[in-house]
C-alpha cells in the first residue's frame, strides 16, 4: 500500500506465516469451508454478465477469484500487497493474482472501466483518510450502475472486538450506518447490506442456522427494548454492496 505504515510492512511481509491461524490452505481442497459463502457472494452480488470486468483489490491468495472463475467469470483479476499471500496463490495454482499496491492500482484504472470492484476483508486495514482516498478511486473507475462489494467487521456485533482486534493490522470496524454515510457522501446512489448468516450443509449446518435464528431474534428483541430501534445487522462480519 502506498505510504504504508511501518507495522503493515512488517506484518504483511509474512502475513500467511504470522497469522496464528490458517490464512492460506496448502491445497485447493482446503478452500472447502469458505466455498459456500464465496459462492453465495458471487451468485447473488456479482454482475450477471459473465464477461463483466471485475477487480478484486486485496484479493489475498485468490479464493474469490477461484470461485468466480469456476462459475464462469473470465474477466477478473486480483491485486494484493502481501508477497506471502501472492506466493500462496501461485502455489495453489490460482491465476490472475499479482502483487501490487491497491491505491496505485485503483487510481490507475481508466474512468468508468469496470463493472465491479471487490474488497473482501480489506478496508478495515486502512485509516479513515485512506478509505476516503480508495473510495474516490473506486467510484471513478466504476461504470454507471457498477458495484463496490465490501466485506467488513461489524461494529454492531456483540462480538465486534473479536473481528476488530483479531488482526494486528485492523484499524476500524463498520456499521451499516457508517458505510451508508461513506457511500452517499462519496456519490454512490445506494448501499445495501447482508449478514454473514450460517449456510453450512447437512445436519450441522441446519443446527447452526436454527441456533443463530434464535439468538438473533433475542438480540433484536434486546435492542428494540433498549432503544426502540428496528432490525440490525448483528453477525461479526457483513457484506455491503455500494452501487454507483
Amino acid at each position: 500500500m502506498s505510504g504504508a505504515r511501518a507495522y503493515r510492512e512488517r506484518i504483511y511481509a509474512r502475513y500467511v506465516e504470522a497469522a496464528g491461524a490458517e490464512v492460506a490452505p496448502e491445497t485447493l481442497a482446503g478452500l472447502a469451508p469458505r466455498l459456500p459463502h464465496l459462492t453465495r457472494l458471487v451468485r447473488e452480488h456479482f454482475p450477471q454478465a459473465r464477461n463483466a470486468a471485475i477487480l478484486d483489490l486485496g484479493c489475498g491468495h485468490g479464493a474469490l477469484l477461484h470461485v468466480a472463475r469456476s462459475l464462469g467469470y473470465e474477466n477478473i483479476g486480483g491485486i494484493d500487497g502481501s508477497p506471502s499471500q501472492v506466493a500462496a496463490a501461485h502455489r495453489l495454482g490460482i491465476e490472475g493474482v499479482r502483487e501490487g499496491d491497491i491505491f496505485v492500482t485503483a487510481a490507475a484504472l481508466p474512468p468508468a472501466s469496470v463493472d465491479a470492484v471487490v474488497c473482501f476483508d480489506v478496508i478495515e486495514h486502512l485509516d479513515r483518510d485512506e478509505i476516503v482516498r480508495l473510495t474516490d478511486s473506486v467510484y471513478a473507475a466504476l461504470k454507471p450502475g457498477g458495484r463496490w462489494i465490501l466485506h467488513v467487521p461489524n461494529g454492531a456485533s456483540p462480538f465486534a472486538g473479536a473481528a476488530l482486534y483479531g488482526d494486528f493490522t485492523h484499524e476500524l470496524a463498520f456499521t451499516t450506518e457508517s458505510l451508508t454515510q461513506l457511500a452517499l457522501a462519496s456519490g454512490f446512489r445506494s448501499a445495501r447490506f447482508e449478514e454473514d448468516s450460517p449456510i453450512g450443509r447437512g445436519l450441522r449446518g441446519a443446527v447452526r442456522r436454527v441456533l443463530w435464528a434464535t439468538i438473533r431474534a433475542l438480540l433484536q428483541l434486546y435492542l428494540r427494548a433498549e432503544t426502540g430501534a428496528g432490525q440490525k445487522v448483528l453477525t461479526q462480519n457483513f457484506l455491503a454492496v455500494l452501487t454507483k
